[in-house]
C-alpha cells in the first residue's frame, strides 16, 4: 500500500483516533473583553437567511457575525505590532497547517493557583523527561481551563486566568524550534499579561518572529505527552489577523 492507503486504512481500524480540540461556536462562546477605550471584538451571532419557508423553501442557511479571533482560532504574525510586516492568515503556508504537537501538562499548578505561569525551567524539566521540542511543531499548554470553556464568567476569572512568562515566551520564539503555541483560555497570554514588560509577550515575541498561536483548546487530556499530530485549519481570509478554525488531532493507539 502507499503511505496514503495505510493512513486511511489506520484511520479506518482506529489505530489513528481524531481528536476534536475545537470548542462549539455559539453565542454563548467566550471572547476576550478589552478596557473601554479600545475596539471590542463581536461575540458570535447567526441571523436567518431561510430555514424551508418563503424566504428559500428547499434550504436552511445563515449569515453569522463575529471576530476574527472568537473561540478556537489562529493568531496569525500580522496580528501584533511586532509581527505587522508578517503574514495575515490566508498567507500561512499551508505546510505549516498539519504539524507535530507535544503536550505539557501544568493543570494541577493551575488549580491551585490560577495565575500560574509556565516558565523556562519547567519546558526544560519536560525536555529532560520526553525529549526535544519539536521542531515546526506546536508546543500545546495545558492548564485545565478548557473545563470552564461553558461559563464565560468562570472562564474569564475576573482576568485571573494562567499563562506563559516574559523569559518562557521570549525562549519559545527566539530559542526554541516550535513554530507556535496552543493554549486552553481565552488568549496565547496570561489574564494579568497586560501588566508584563513588555505587555502580551506571547503576542509580542512569539508573531514577532513568524510563528503562530492557537487558542481555546479543548480536550489536551485525550492527547499523549509527545506523537500527536494537529491539523489546524483557519479560514484564508485575506488581509485576516487571524482566523476561527477547527484544530484536530491525529492520535496513534
Amino acid at each position: 500500500m502507499t503511505v496514503l492507503q495505510e493512513f486511511v486504512a489506520a484511520l479506518s481500524s482506529g489505530r489513528i483516533q481524531v481528536v476534536d480540540l475545537t470548542a462549539p461556536l455559539s453565542d454563548q462562546t467566550p471572547i476576550l473583553g478589552l478596557p473601554e477605550q479600545f475596539g471590542q471584538t463581536w461575540p458570535f451571532q447567526l441571523s436567518e437567511i431561510s430555514r424551508y419557508d418563503d424566504r428559500g423553501p428547499a434550504w436552511y442557511w445563515n449569515n453569522f457575525s463575529t471576530g476574527e479571533h472568537t473561540g478556537t482560532h489562529f493568531d496569525a504574525p500580522v496580528h501584533w505590532v511586532t509581527g505587522q510586516q508578517g503574514a495575515d492568515v490566508s498567507q500561512v503556508p499551508v505546510s505549516r497547517l498539519i504539524a507535530p504537537a507535544v503536550v505539557i501538562d501544568h493543570a494541577a499548578d493551575a488549580a491551585d493557583n490560577p495565575d500560574f505561569l509556565l516558565e523556562v525551567e519547567h519546558v526544560k524539566a519536560w525536555e529532560a523527561e520526553h525529549g526535544a521540542l519539536p521542531s515546526g511543531g506546536w508546543l500545546l499548554y495545558r492548564t485545565g481551563w478548557d473545563a470552564h470553556g461553558d461559563d464565560p464568567e468562570r472562564y474569564a476569572n475576573a482576568g485571573r486566568t494562567p499563562g506563559i512568562s516574559v523569559e518562557c515566551a521570549r525562549w519559545l520564539a527566539e530559542e526554541s524550534p516550535i513554530q507556535g503555541v496552543g493554549v486552553e483560555t481565552v488568549g496565547t497570554d496570561a489574564g494579568a499579561a497586560h501588566s508584563f514588560d513588555p505587555p502580551f509577550p506571547c503576542h509580542s515575541y512569539l508573531l514577532g518572529q513568524d510563528k503562530y498561536g492557537l487558542t481555546q483548546l479543548r480536550n489536551l487530556t485525550q492527547l499523549p505527552a509527545t506523537g500527536a499530530v494537529v491539523i489546524a485549519g483557519p479560514l484564508p481570509i485575506v488581509s485576516g489577523s487571524g482566523s476561527p478554525c477547527r484544530v484536530l488531532a491525529l492520535v496513534e493507539r
